[in-house]
């Protein structure tokens, strides 16, 4: 166990060394940031806890992914029983009008209510419950299909609301799942939410639809609108009367990009089609020569201007009477995509920079008073060896900063907590270590043979508490959310970290110690 050959005692310390090198970004001053941009970008971020900013917490809205659904649906039950050419009334709930199709659409129908998918494979749950009752056919969404339609929201919600935050250059923002329905956004460093609210509220839904001219907006609210059109918004706060078909939606969009109308001067938003929306888009135009169509926003018509002749290039633009910044944000929001529900900010709260410096002083302080007193407990207890352990324990630490900022991890207070429980987990070996080696001194042995002998047996100890440890770092960090995880990883990198320094670093160093003084007896 003392036996070191010189490849291997030079690749531990090179390890070491390395590791703790990638902490310096963080010592790094803002010139020394602009002259090695590469080396700067890894560093370990402060959270939110510890640098002030924002915390949004954000609810989707489960009564319109049901109205979806319900919707996709009804448009199913309509292809499903056209294409079989089976007449009927009704959306959802629909009665077949001949007693002979009866059976024939109860088939066709409830081939539409599929398995539910789990982890093991199929969950014996369907997606629909389908009941026929006297030619009445009823179709339901079943809990687990709405449960899981919600989930499959949450998690589309979370890359579109990552996609605008990170088009705003918010710095290491924390956007996950919270519950069922729910999503956590923390923006560390953003003392003021409200623009970032704006963006994420939206669900940014863009449709371009024809503008219907068979009445005008006021004749439609005071008779009905006709059953394929409806009344919106338009731009000037009046009502304009548009067709519900979508001739082209926004997620036919690839790009979307703020400027200025060469002929006005006026911001506006140039945006570009993939080749099946730039299909569809030189079909309507064709078609609608000299008439208005509406460009809607969240049924909002935000545009309608008269198509003047065909565009064939697959590429437009949106004026709206916009500001720099209301172009800019609607570029923005087109280009990471529309939400597929409303998303509702149910809690809010901004942290102060100033409560942070506290914290950053209080953990500060917590540490260097817990690692002063734990540096002192070794010394006086075994001297020599308790010196050895120290140097050990300052750089299992720095390593830990090393391998945090080498993963541009997030510091928060409890990831501060888990770095002071790491020393205490790592002096811990060293004294598991020097206990055996004083057992194996009482037993009789000489002192390079009770130094081995201790290294060797308190192995099989050292790993079963760590890896116990580690292991509940690892549950931590798979079931927790926000501060639990941060204190699960700097929990779990420190016991790896700590089980490097116990059983390399310090036996290197005590093995070259043992080969330069040859001690007859061990100053423990």
């Amino acid at each position: 166990m003392l036996f070191f050959t010189r490849w291997k005692a030079a690749a531990i310390v090179l390890t070491a060394l390395v590791v703790c090198l990638f902490a310096l970004p963080n010592f790094f001053t803002e010139g020394m940031a602009k002259r090695w941009p590469a080396l700067a970008q890894r560093h370990i971020v402060l959270g939110l806890d510890l640098q002030g900013g924002s915390h949004l917490l954000l609810q989707v809205d489960a009564s319109a992914v049901r109205k979806e659904r319900l919707q996709s649906l009804t448009d199913d039950v309509l292809r499903v029983l056209r294409q079989a050419r089976i007449p009927f009334t009704g959306r959802a709930i629909v009665r077949i009008t001949r007693e002979a199709d009866i059976e024939t659409a109860l088939s066709k129908l409830r081939e539409l209510s599929t398995p539910m998918s789990g982890i093991l494979g199929t969950s014996g749950q369907r997606t629909l419950d389908v009941n026929e009752n006297g030619g009445l056919i009823t179709l339901t969404p079943t809990d687990a299909a709405l449960t899981e339609r919600i989930r499959q929201s949450v998690d589309q919600s979370i890359q579109i609301i990552e996609r605008r935050i990170n088009e705003l250059g918010t710095s290491e923002p924390t956007i996950q799942r919270e519950g069922i329905d729910r999503i956590l956004v923390q923006l560390p460093g953003v003392r003021d939410p409200s623009h970032v609210k704006e963006l994420i509220g939206k669900t940014a839904k863009l449709d371009f639809r024809m503008v219907d001219l068979s009445m005008s907006a006021e004749q439609a609210e005071q008779t009905r609108p006709p059953a394929d059109s409806e009344l919106l918004d338009g731009e000037n706060g009046g009502k304009v009367l548009i067709e519900k078909r979508v001739l082209v939606s926004g997620g036919d969009l690839v790009d979307a990009q703020p400027g200025f109308d060469q002929r006005t001067s006026e911001p506006v938003v140039n945006f570009r089609f993939n080749s099946t929306g730039a299909r569809r888009f030189a079909e309507a135009t064709q078609a609608n020569v000299g008439k208005p169509f509406a460009i809607v926003l969240d049924n909002k018509v935000i545009s309608a201007p008269v198509i003047r002749e065909p565009i064939l290039g697959g590429s437009g633009q949106i004026s709206g009477r916009f500001t720099v910044q209301q172009a800019n944000d609607l570029a923005i929001l087109l280009r990471a995509g529309a939400l597929p529900a409303p998303l509702t900010i149910i809690e809010e709260r901004t942290v102060g920079p100033g409560l942070g410096e506290d914290s950053i002083k209080a953990g500060m302080r917590a540490s260097y008073a817990g690692a002063a007193l734990v540096i002192i407990f070794m010394f006086v207890t075994y001297g020599l060896f308790g010196l050895f352990a120290n140097i050990a324990v300052i750089i299992n630490v720095a390593m830990i900063f090393g391998i945090l900022s080498l993963l541009s991890a997030t510091l928060t207070l409890p990831g501060i907590a888990g770095i002071v429980l790491t020393v205490g987990i790592a002096v811990d070996s060293n004294v598991l270590i020097y206990e055996r080696i004083r057992e194996e001194v009482r037993a009789g042995r000489s002192a390079i043979n009770a130094i081995d002998a201790g290294f060797s047996r308190a192995l099989a100890t050292i790993l079963d508490s760590n890896i116990t440890t580690f292991i509940a770092a690892a549950v931590l960090f798979y079931i927790g959310t926000g501060p639990v995880r941060g204190f699960a990883v700097t929990l779990g990198i420190g016991i790896l970290t700590s089980l490097f320094t116990a059983f390399t670093l310090t036996r290197l160093i005590v093995a070259y110690w043992v080969r330069l003084w040859r001690p007859r007896t061990v100053p423990i």
